[in-house]
């Protein structure tokens, strides 16, 4: 299957399908060519301004990952993630997860991370590697095909006609005759891909996308004068988005610099809210992090991500009981997910599992309560080692619990007991042939309190195991 666009006079191949590629079709490939050499080829016409829209739209899905996205018509995005890749837990995993739901979603995706752009391109389409190591353009696209240049076709052509097929053969060609055989278009392109030449992306923002912009006369860089002006357009988009009734649950801080480089900051915060004072604070840690180069002349703030927000009366003037609101820990979990990474900031809550290691799980700080509480009869520590750590222990029976261990080189001479506790392996979870342990509470005569447990009878071969500490 193809597509076909008008090129003059002449039908031309825009795209074509995997099967049609193996056969030797390509796109610029004259229509009447390609049937000559598939007699039932399927032709569709190409509808570019679909694709466009298309295009725009996942553009748009693709803000979840970074403020700056671009389109890179006619098959491509630029996403622009220094500053928001911590927020998923490195690049690796932020290619991860972008390809995974873009493949579930049935579109075919290849990306990958560099410094340039114009390296990235050339990585994803005619790599191996995901991410190219900081400083490692040139050795990245060193023995990628010239195609990866982003030239106009007939230039690979030139070059393959005088045994350039690589970039490595080409960069290695002096400046200035490559310049006269090829023209400036292709030294440029050359040192986009190794990043010795700077190429602006200029984000696409949604029109319906709340935010505030300001742009200065003169270019500023002075710390201070960064934190005056986010603190200003903070008050100002919140004011905006009051009137919309709704609330910030994402917002980007867009820096503009004077050479045209750009730089991006992302905050979340654990539920709707126009609070700019404490929006702009969540900022402060990160600004320090931004180089303004020669100097910014543009601070955009966009709310990439809003929420209906209703206002609510949290006590009535002139009533005495402090106690009637519940108390407000957005500002708390914000602020630590700002510093920390959103992953780090999370609760507890029961899991329906004996075993020790399987009966928490963590869900959001904020995230409402749903009745789920451990049972009042199953006494367990308050604090567990993970992993449990091996311990030298002498019982007098078999069933019997310890009457002293080794911890950490240290003797523990067992006072009182309590125990065993058996712990069966949860078939469900895969355990069927994983052994059964019996746990002990023991207090020695030094006042501890430990949580121990053999992982098989002793006559088998059990071994002790130190697994947690009671207050």
């Amino acid at each position: 299957m193809v597509t076909v666009s008008m090129a003059g006079s002449r039908r031309i191949l825009a795209s074509v399908c995997p099967s049609a590629h193996k056969s030797g079709l390509r796109p610029g490939m004259a229509l009447a060519k390609a049937q000559a050499q598939i007699p039932q080829l399927h032709v569709f016409d190409a509808t570019p301004d679909e694709d466009e829209a298309a295009l725009r739209e996942l553009a748009r899905w693709a803000i979840r990952y970074s403020p700056v996205v671009a389109l890179d018509p006619p098959d491509g995005l630029w996403i622009d993630i220094a500053g928001a890749a911590h927020l998923f837990g490195g690049e690796e995993k932020l290619l991860s997860d972008l390809t995974s739901r873009l493949t579930s979603r049935g579109f075919s995706a290849l990306a990958a991370v560099a410094d340039a752009p114009g390296t990235a391109w050339a990585v994803a389409r005619y790599g191996t590697e995901m991410i190219v190591p900081t400083g490692r353009a040139v050795d990245a696209i060193a023995s990628l095909p010239v195609h990866a240049l982003r030239l106009s076709p007939d230039v690979p052509a030139a070059m393959h006609r005088l045994g350039i097929d690589r970039i490595g053969q080409l960069a290695a060609m002096p400046r200035a005759p490559m310049v006269r055989r090829f023209g400036k278009e292709t030294a440029l392109r050359l040192d986009q891909a190794m990043g010795h030449a700077f190429e602006p992306i200029t984000p696409l923002i949604p029109e319906e996308t709340p935010l505030a912009a300001l742009a200065f006369a003169e270019s500023i860089a002075r710390l201070d004068d960064i934190k005056h002006v986010l603190h200003r357009l903070s008050k100002t988009l919140c004011a905006d988005l009051a009137k919309r009734g709704e609330g910030v649950r994402r917002l980007d801080l867009v820096f503009r610099r004077v050479d045209q480089k750009g730089a991006a900051l992302r905050i979340g915060t654990a539920k709707a809210t126009r609070d700019h004072a404490h929006l702009a604070k969540l900022f402060h840690d990160q600004l320090e992090t931004v180089d303004p180069g020669f100097g910014i002349e543009e601070i955009v703030l966009i709310a990439s991500r809003v929420e209906a927000m209703v206002e609510m009366q949290m006590m009535a003037q002139g009533i005495a009981d402090s106690g009637a609101s519940d108390i407000d820990l957005s500002r708390l979990v914000d602020r630590l997910a700002s510093r920390l990474g959103a992953e780090h900031v999370y609760r507890l809550v029961p899991a329906q599992s004996h075993v020790p290691e399987r009966m928490t799980r963590r869900v959001p700080a904020l995230a409402p309560p749903r009745g789920e509480t451990w049972p009042r009869n199953l006494p367990r520590p308050t604090r567990l080692l993970d992993p449990p750590e091996s311990i030298r222990a002498t019982a007098l029976l078999p069933d019997h619990p310890p009457v002293m261990f080794i911890w950490r080189k240290v003797r523990h001479q067992v006072d009182k007991a309590d125990g065993p506790e058996r712990i069966a392996p949860e078939w469900w979870q895969g355990d069927k042939d994983g052994p059964s342990r019996d746990y002990y509470r023991v207090e020695t005569d030094q006042g501890g309190r430990f949580w121990i447990f053999r992982d098989a009878p002793m006559d088998e071969g059990g071994r002790w195991w130190m697994h947690g500490f009671f207050g």
